[in-house]
């Protein structure tokens, strides 16, 4: 069984542990659309993310979240554009740092 991970392990930051879990509606076959938005967050918060997870779900599902918070609800807000998930995920793990153009 695995422990929990600490800033005290050799080869980890010390900065707080920042996870971001895209849960998708496999019924769906909502699959590639989580994995695509998975890789765009992973290239573009490369050092601020320390994990990523995609969460297979059922019922029409397609939930961002970040640390448990959720940043993106396609019920409530429809499918999201890369970009804007970008800026809600760097308002919680990178707060005033550029996205470059896509801060436009």
């Amino acid at each position: 069984m695995s422990q929990p991970s600490d800033s005290s392990e050799p080869g980890r930051s010390s900065q707080p542990s920042r996870r971001v879990e895209i849960e998708y509606c496999t019924q769906c076959r909502w699959l590639p659309r989580a994995a695509w938005l998975g890789q765009e967050l992973l290239t573009t918060f490369e050092t601020e993310l320390t994990e990523l997870a995609l969460k297979p779900g059922s019922g029409g599902v397609f939930v961002v979240r970040v640390d448990d918070e959720v940043v993106w609800d396609r019920r409530e807000q429809g499918f999201p554009e890369p970009t804007a998930v970008k800026r809600l995920v760097r308002d919680r793990v990178a707060p005033g740092r550029s996205l470059g153009h896509s801060d436009r």
